[in-house]
């Protein structure tokens, strides 16, 4: 049994924070379906406690600094987040590139901590980033990792780069590979010019987390890419180690 009030509540908050930019009342209607009146009265209330802004003239809505400060209180007390986050900071050390954790949610993952690489030239992921978990070297190495994953690739899947992969069997099978392989990997499948690696962290059953590192391809030549692994693979290790002690 779910409330109407909080179920919308919640959706009004979804949208915004989905939302690349500002939303009108008409497109947040047209999005929801809810009546104007009680939609309006609903983002006042939202507005009025901060958790939704607006523009200097009220008429276009944005996430507010409550949820900021709700997704700072959430990874404060994350033991996962907590306890990765010094064996993150280890690997960027080791091998000087951009290192995250995310973590499955639904479809998609979610990123919940970055460490950036040192370089000039390096790979930005911000904390809090959304994106589907089948098109990226993170997600796939938890999918690859769960009894379900191949029920959570679309048939139809979205494509992040002009070389990512849009049929579903290319995805599986970069899955069965990442299975074989014991990490997942892309190239220029997210973005151009970058690739990444990533492993599962098995500290739950099923997957839920995985640790990967991004780079720019003029530095990912083969012996880096397999220092790259090996640090990984030892820090999920040291990580799940950690966690089920």
């Amino acid at each position: 049994m779910t409330v109407k009030s909080a179920d919308r509540t919640i959706e009004v908050l979804e949208v915004l924070a989905r939302s690349t930019a500002p939303l009108s009342l008409a497109d947040l209607r047209e999005e929801l379906g809810y009546p104007k009146s009680s939609l309006y009265m609903l983002l006042q209330t939202l507005v009025t406690r901060r958790w939704v802004e607006t523009d200097g003239r009220g008429l276009l809505y944005r996430i507010g600094v409550r949820a900021l400060l709700a997704g700072t209180s959430y990874l404060d007390r994350d033991p996962v987040a907590r306890t990765a986050a010094p064996v993150l900071d280890e690997v960027r050390a080791e091998v000087n590139e951009t290192v995250h954790l995310a973590r499955l949610d639904g479809d998609s993952i979610i990123y919940l901590v970055s460490r950036e690489s040192q370089h000039h030239l390096r790979t930005v992921s911000r904390v809090g980033r959304r994106l589907p978990a089948y098109a990226t070297a993170l997600g796939r190495a938890i999918l690859a990792s769960r009894p379900d994953g191949a029920d959570l690739v679309p048939e139809r899947p979205e494509v992040l780069s002009p070389k990512g992969l849009a049929d579903r069997r290319a995805i599986l099978a970069a899955l069965e590979q990442a299975r074989t392989r014991g990490y997942a990997s892309e190239s220029e499948q997210t973005g151009p010019g970058l690739g990444c690696r990533a492993v599962a962290l098995a500290y739950n059953d099923p997957v839920t987390d995985a640790l990967s590192c991004s780079v720019p391809l003029a530095r990912l030549d083969e012996p880096h890419s397999e220092r790259i692994v090996n640090t990984l693979l030892d820090a999920a290790h040291r990580i799940t180690d950690l966690l089920t002690r």
